[in-house]
């Protein structure tokens, strides 16, 4: 097998249609990492999906793409500081299925520019993640990522939750 090459850039509003997309497969794939429904999702317009994009250039966080030399997006995560106690928060996290695992080494490029980019805001990166997502967790885990024991609920099911994990940086 080839080593796969992939640019991770962060995204701006003109990115909206991949954006989308990505999106709309990330939720097919695991509705329950995300905090909307498919349907909430094909109903934003362009100007939701272009205020998605701009997320990357911001300034108030980080939103990244992983893109294939096809020009097929494959990946993306996020982070943003809700308030100075909290410290910097993950999101949005999705690799497509045929990118996952440690020979592609996506996930953890990814995550490794939003640590970079976690570090100038904190010692600590949180994250959410739904209390069946195993798979999730598992990967967190390998990371460095530990549970924290403190829980949410998951917006979309409250007899759901999502647990607390952290990673010190």
């Amino acid at each position: 097998m080839t080593e796969l090459e992939f640019l991770i850039r962060s995204t701006v509003d003109d990115d909206w249609r991949e954006i989308r997309e990505l999106r709309l497969e990330m939720i097919r794939d695991t509705p329950t990492a995300c905090t909307e429904t498919l349907d909430t999702a094909l109903g934003h317009d362009e100007a939701e999906w272009r205020m998605r994009g701009a997320r990357g250039a911001s300034g108030n966080g980080i939103a990244i793409a992983a893109i294939a030399e096809s020009g097929r997006w494959i990946g993306t995560m996020a982070g943003f500081v809700p308030d100075p106690d909290t410290g910097p928060i993950l999101v949005g996290v999705y690799v497509s299925p045929d990118f996952r695992g440690s020979t592609v080494g996506l996930t953890d490029a990814l995550l490794m520019s939003v640590e970079s980019w976690a570090r100038m805001e904190s010692t600590q990166l949180t994250l959410h993640v739904h209390e069946d997502n195993i798979r999730a967790r598992t990967a967190y885990e390998r990371r460095g990522f530990v549970a924290t024991g403190h829980t949410v609920e998951y917006n979309l099911d409250p007899s759901k939750k999502e647990l607390e994990m952290v990673k010190t940086l």
